[in-house]
């Protein structure tokens, strides 16, 4: 499910940077000290190793502490992702099919859970990075040999994510930029359970 992987999580933060830059792994432990939810807008690319034309979607996104999300791609094809906790629903309207897995010990070494989840460094290899662009970054390294991807930057602006870059194990990059953020909004239980379209085609646990 690489959307999943792709993703999730992450906000943004653009036009909040302070005089003096705290180093990125100070301002991901501060985010996720004073962050228990967040809501936002997001854009992501990818680049394929082939080269051929970038992918481009956007959306909007909600996360809440530990492991709850809900990743709404508007365009240019509409796609939910959303996670309870438990497990992960993706939902394709124009087919009309829900793929549904538990997220078990694989989320742990997902690009996911850097933000949404804990025990990071149990799961990740945690390295500052150069700053650039305004941003400070932090690399992060799956420590398990079954992670979906091979690295990954996150770039931190007045300690909250602006940027995160993926790279897996295809030579396949994505890039996801975040604006609107929202801190520690009060967001309803609804946003996180998701129950199946009448009719829609359901595979998976």
């Amino acid at each position: 499910m690489k959307t999943f992987l792709s993703v999730l999580f992450a906000l943004c933060g653009y036009g909040l940077l302070t005089p003096v830059q705290a180093a990125g792994l100070d301002q991901l432990k501060s985010f996720l000290e004073t962050n228990r939810s967040a809501r936002g807008v997001f854009t992501q690319t990818v680049v394929a190793k082939s080269g051929r034309k970038p992918q481009q979607s956007a959306g909007i996104f909600a996360l809440q502490r530990p492991g709850k999300f809900r990743w709404s791609y508007e365009k240019p094809y509409k796609q939910l992702l959303v996670s309870d906790g438990n497990k992960l629903w993706s939902y394709d309207p124009e087919l009309n099919q829900v793929a549904v897995k538990k997220l078990g010990s694989a989320f742990g070494s997902s690009p996911a859970a850097l933000l949404a989840g804990q025990d990071l460094e149990k799961h990740f290899t945690l390295k500052e990075g150069n700053a650039a662009d305004g941003l400070e970054f932090v690399e992060a390294t799956p420590k398990g040999g079954d992670a979906s991807f091979e690295s990954m930057k996150i770039g931190f602006a007045a300690n909250r994510p602006v940027s995160m870059e993926i790279h897996d194990s295809f030579g396949q990059v994505t890039v996801l930029r975040f604006t609107q953020f929202e801190a520690n909004p009060a967001l309803p239980a609804a946003l996180f359970r998701f129950v199946a379209p009448a009719g829609a085609d359901v595979v998976g646990d």
